[in-house]
Order: C-alpha cells, then sequence, then structure tokens
C-alpha cells in the first residue's frame, strides 16, 4: 500500500529520518493532518525548542490515532522551523527517527521567521492514508 524509496542518485536522506519518494495506492483514504504545535489539549504551551517538538510529533500521534492511522501510514510532512540552525536540525531529526522509525516519509524542512503565536516555534503538518 506505501512505498517508500530512497534512489541512490539523490542525496542519502535515510539518517534525518525521511524518504526522498513515498508512494501509495489510489485506493487509499488520504488524511490531512493541520499543523500540529507544542500545546496540550488543556491549553498549556511546551517551553522550549526541543519540548515543543517533541509535544508536536505527540500532537500528530494523536490526530492519527484518532482517525485509525498512525506514523507508519504517514506519506509526506512539512516541518516548520522558527529559528532554524544546524542544532535545530540535528532535534527535529532525532524526533523524526524516533516518530517514523523505518517508515519514513517524505518531508520538507522550511525555515520561518514567524509562526501565528509568538511562543510557537515548532510546526509540523501531515499527510497520512487510513
Amino acid at each position: 500500500m506505501i512505498e517508500r524509496t530512497n534512489p541512490t542518485t539523490l542525496s542519502a536522506s535515510v539518517d534525518y529520518g525521511y524518504s526522498q519518494l513515498t508512494a501509495i495506492s489510489a485506493t487509499s483514504k488520504i488524511v490531512f493532518v493541520s499543523g500540529q504545535l507544542g500545546d496540550f489539549a488543556d491549553g498549556q504551551k511546551a517551553e522550549g525548542f526541543e519540548k515543543q517538538v517533541g509535544r508536536s510529533f505527540e500532537n500528530l500521534r494523536l490526530a492519527l490515532e484518532a482517525v485509525g492511522s498512525g506514523p507508519e501510514k504517514v506519506v509526506k510532512v512539512t516541518i516548520l522551523v522558527v529559528g532554524h540552525t544546524e542544532d535545530r536540525l540535528a532535534i527535529v531529526s532525532e524526533h523524526r527517527r524516533r516518530f517514523f522509525g523505518d517508515a519514513r516519509p517524505a518531508s520538507t524542512l522550511i525555515p520561518v521567521q514567524r509562526l501565528a503565536g509568538d511562543w510557537m516555534e515548532f510546526e509540523i503538518d501531515a499527510v497520512a492514508v487510513v
């Protein structure tokens, strides 16, 4: 149902926790998950970049579970990082590897100046199948 490909003709992406290409069959139900942040259902907010990244991935997991999906069924993510640096890339890559394991989706990381709220430093959205 999901095919992940990393051609040797493209840069190695596995160490960063994503695949260069992800294909799904046309008969799958596709789910689009809105950007997930480092906040909690009760309104509390995770403090600091690494905690926001961890909570954002947990919120992504919760969103996927709500529709009967999971990390292994994600085919594409887009990640937005405020104040992007190599140190922040390492944190994102570690969380992405841990969250997806061998089921690495296609991924785009976009450095941004600001997200919707002043406290926000990280956001991740996803496309998944059920």
